[in-house]
């Protein structure tokens, strides 16, 4: 496998669960590039993006609906108040956890950024309605290994939902199944089974409605483009380059186990050693140290974090 430029960095970006009230406001005060996004997702969205992500409530950034754009917004925004000051270095890969895999794409060229910002908006829309429509939950598993993992999820009917890093997985399903797992973890093996606090049972089978809605949006969708730069799937935790395959891909992605871990890999074996966080929280950079204690990841999520 071909080497990058060792300059390159990877481009990482966050996922439903990092957001935070006050998120993109400083990019907004100074940057005309991210005011930009701000302002043209305020005229797509039926909502005010922008002043739920300054002034909150919580408990409304915290909706599906309202937080997957969210986090698409102020990724992308991030990239475009590095390259507006002549800042952004060059992107070697980008990937993205879960939904921040769809920001992963818009900067890799496959969409533009309003067109993105309309399939996040519909993918948070129908996953919302899908987790109002069951009673789903999810729980961290601490410590044992996958094979574990796997067994116990199969022994409590429920689905392994995200790969995060080595000793920590996420099971996904039905509530009281998810509840039974976590009593059992212990004597699985597993150090702690800690239960999350979500709106329903994202990346398993429960997701299959909001799965087979979103496939009929992309389908009525111009044809995507190949990316600019690699990009790793959460599905297979590889590059995915051809426009049908990434639509595809983008649709078990709903259902389907995040494998992140490898994505993270994948990035570093092409000789990435460096990253940047797009997004609130520094979630993805305490993964990173689990997964290769030798890359380093930068968060960036205000104005004043960025490298300029």
């Amino acid at each position: 496998m071909q080497c990058l430029n060792f300059m390159a960095y990877g481009f990482i970006f966050s996922g439903q669960g990092a957001q935070q009230v006050g998120m993109g406001k400083s990019l907004v005060e100074n940057s005309a590039a991210a005011r930009r996004c701000f302002e043209r997702a305020g005229e797509v969205l039926p909502f005010d993006l922008q002043a739920i992500c300054f002034e909150g409530p919580e408990a409304a950034l915290t909706e599906t609906k309202v937080c997957q754009p969210a986090l698409y917004v102020h990724g992308y925004s991030i990239v475009e108040a590095l390259r507006e000051a002549g800042k952004l270095p060059e992107i070697g890969a980008a990937c993205g956890l879960s939904l921040g895999e769809l920001t992963a794409y818009a900067v890799a060229g496959v969409f533009d950024f309003e067109t993105g910002l309309r399939v996040v908006a519909e993918r948070g829309r129908l996953m919302q309605e899908a987790c109002e429509a069951t009673q789903g939950g999810m729980a961290s598993l601490i410590g044992g290994d996958i094979p574990s993992a796997e067994q116990l999820a199969t022994e409590c009917d429920v689905d392994l939902g995200n790969l995060n890093c080595p000793g920590q997985t996420v099971l996904s399903g039905e509530a009281d199944k998810v509840k039974e797992a976590v009593g059992k973890a212990k004597a699985a093996g597993f150090k702690m089974a800690v239960p999350l606090k979500v709106a329903g049972a994202y990346h398993s089978r429960l997701m299959q409605p909001a799965a087979d809605q979103f496939a009929a949006f992309l389908d009525s969708l111009p044809a995507f483009n190949a990316p600019q730069i690699p990009v790793f799937s959460n599905v297979t935790g590889k590059q995915i380059a051809d426009p049908a395959e990434i639509k595809a891909a983008l649709v078990a992605q709903v259902t389907s186990t995040v494998r992140w871990t490898d994505c993270f890999n994948g990035a570093v074996a092409l000789g990435i050693k460096d990253f940047y966080e797009c997004g609130p929280g520094g979630i993805l950079a305490g993964l990173a140290k689990r997964i290769d204690r030798d890359a380093t990841v930068t968060s960036l999520s205000e104005y004043q974090d960025l490298p300029l």
